[in-house]
């Protein structure tokens, strides 16, 4: 009867929430300026998403801090031993080191994750009305465009150093908003919805790139049976989500060797294996029957993973990926006049706040819509210096970019924790002086003067 009346509940708050999307997405364009608040439900799901990101951005941070710390002392030589001991099966080419494990494996969790929320935003969220999505979308490629450009122009005359042109890409979701609770900023709900948008289509253009750009060799027998296998993944998420529900024991004991199995496929295949984790939380289902009436197997997985994903893979990924030795106080200031370093430095800190500025108010322009005026140009601009912290995945992209151990790649990895703490304090100095207005802005967004359960503004408009 309890597991009965709770999917009643549940039934119930979707219709409500599918009631309450369709009245906004039928509003006219004039009365919808940018940045928009979306739905209430979708509202409280970013909400929830991005409170659990804080505490893994802050043990992201930690870990990170220590990897590079301890690659730093006396005792480094124990650091990097631990990261290249290898082991594992050499017949099915897993017989890897400790970090390529963190990198291939553990990585491959939390690109999972990333493959889920690009279904569910897609499917679901703010991302299926290609009036809401236009902007953040066009905002996001602006946002990888123009840092590799400038990373490009800085690098040029050096050989070698193109292939680092991705390393500037992706946003770090829970890097960002572990800043936000440092700093203490009261961002409102459209810039915080902005800000997870921006950062999950940066992923996916980081995702393509990885796919097309960083696989040197493809084996095509081995990528075939990871797909097919990734196909009968979908299938049977289905089945199981039709005839068990979200129960965990079924996912759990049935979904995931399928899942390891085919990434171990596709890790075979030459293709970065963390690309097999997006493709599988891609084939996971997002709704119970193909109907809006309860939450599929995507949102389940989600709670179930993201914790996981948070607590331990991306910190332990950090954690062997951000050692590097910086040769002392003189080698950190001298690696600040080397191209790779400024290229990324520059890419991050400066392209990324200005591409995702200058495209916004470009689209803003095309589709005929205007920024809310509750808003200023600065606010995009102290959204768009967050995501240029690019930790995760760019350290990512560097490993792929440069030969393992060279010191290009030292370089690199270095240059990427440098600009990713300077975009930190360029955004947490620009959004603290509008924090005093962002604390106005939220207390209107929470107030609910008919005691639906609602806050008016997603009802009724801004006004």
């Amino acid at each position: 009867m309890p597991a009965e009346q709770d999917d009643a509940q549940e039934r119930r708050r979707s219709r409500a929430a599918l009631v309450e999307a369709t009245k906004r997405a039928n509003l006219p364009d004039e009365v919808a300026p940018f940045p928009e608040y979306g739905s209430h439900a979708e509202a409280n799901r970013i909400g929830k998403i991005l409170r659990k990101e804080t505490i893994g951005g802050m043990l992201l941070v930690v870990f990170a801090a220590v990897g590079i710390i301890w690659a730093n002392t006396p005792w480094s030589e124990t650091y990097f031993a631990i990261r290249d001991f290898e082991f594992g099966i050499e017949a099915l080419h897993l017989n890897l080191s400790v970090g390529a494990w963190a990198s291939d494996g553990l990585l491959a969790i939390f690109f999972f994750l990333v493959g889920l929320e690009l279904k569910r935003e897609f499917v679901a969220g703010d991302l299926r009305r290609v009036r809401t999505a236009i902007v953040p979308i066009a905002a996001a490629f602006g946002g990888v465009a123009l840092p590799a450009v400038i990373y490009l122009a800085i690098t040029s005359q050096q050989d070698g150093l193109a292939r680092g042109w991705a390393i500037p890409t992706a946003t770090d979701i829970a890097f960002a908003v572990a800043v936000l609770a440092i700093i203490g900023s009261h961002l409102p709900s459209p810039l915080r919805i902005f800000l997870l948008t921006l950062a999950v289509v940066d992923d996916l253009i980081a995702i393509g790139i990885i796919a097309i750009f960083y696989t040197e060799q493809i084996e095509f027998l081995p990528l075939g049976a990871g797909l097919l296998l990734i196909i009968g993944y979908g299938v049977i998420a289905r089945v199981l989500r039709r005839f068990f529900g979200t129960n965990r024991l079924a996912a759990w004991v049935i979904l995931l060797p399928i899942g390891i199995i085919a990434w171990a496929f596709v890790h075979a295949s030459g293709v970065h294996a963390t690309v097999a984790g997006v493709l599988l939380g891609f084939a996971v289902p997002v709704f119970y029957k193909e109907t809006l009436r309860a939450r599929g197997l995507c949102e389940a997985f989600e709670y179930r993973f993201r914790p996981l994903s948070a607590g331990l893979a991306v910190p332990v990924f950090a954690f062997f990926a951000a050692g590097v030795d910086v040769g002392g106080w003189e080698g950190l200031v001298g690696s600040l006049t080397e191209p790779v370093t400024l290229g990324i430095m520059a890419a991050l800190v400066i392209g990324k706040p200005v591409g995702i500025t200058l495209t916004t108010w470009l689209a803003l322009k095309f589709t005929r819509r205007k920024l809310d005026r509750s808003y200023r140009w600065i606010d995009l601009f102290g959204v768009g210096a967050m995501a240029g912290i690019g930790f995760t995945v760019s350290l990512l992209v560097t490993e792929l970019s440069f030969p393992f151990g060279s010191q290009e790649q030292d370089f690199a990895k270095a240059a990427v924790l440098k600009a990713s703490l300077l975009a930190a304090l360029l955004a947490s100095v620009v959004l603290s002086i509008r924090n005093r207005h962002y604390k106005k802005i939220s207390e209107r967004e929470s107030v609910d003067a008919d005691g639906d359960g609602i806050p008016d503004v997603y009802q009724h408009g801004r006004d």
